[in-house]
């Protein structure tokens, strides 16, 4: 999976800062329990770039990127089905019924 340059930078920032990583497992592993995984993709989609948003406004290199880049709106999508992967257990796949049963 690849990730674009705002989404690189945040799961890089998540995988060196401890406590923000624990914050996001639990949010998407809560998330994943309670949707269908369409609806929680989505849902952390908008999260993340939040994310990304206030911490472009806070952390000094982002801050910096953010000042001569601008912060027009890019999709999160692959991180956040990427972090399901990581973070969440694999749901078993529908058996397909058969019909050769008789």
């Amino acid at each position: 999976m690849s990730l674009n340059s705002c989404e690189q930078k945040t799961f890089d920032y998540l995988q060196t800062q401890p406590d923000e990583r624990r914050f996001w497992q639990e949010k998407v592993r809560k998330a994943a329990a309670s949707l269908d995984l369409t609806g929680v993709a989505a849902r952390l989609e908008r999260d993340l770039w939040a994310y990304f948003q206030e911490r472009s406004q806070t952390l000094p290199g982002w801050r910096e990127s953010a000042a001569r880049e601008g912060l027009r709106r890019i999709s999160m999508r692959n991180l956040a089905e990427l972090l399901l992967r990581l973070w969440t257990e694999p749901r078993p796949k529908r058996k397909a019924e058969s019909s050769s049963d008789f």
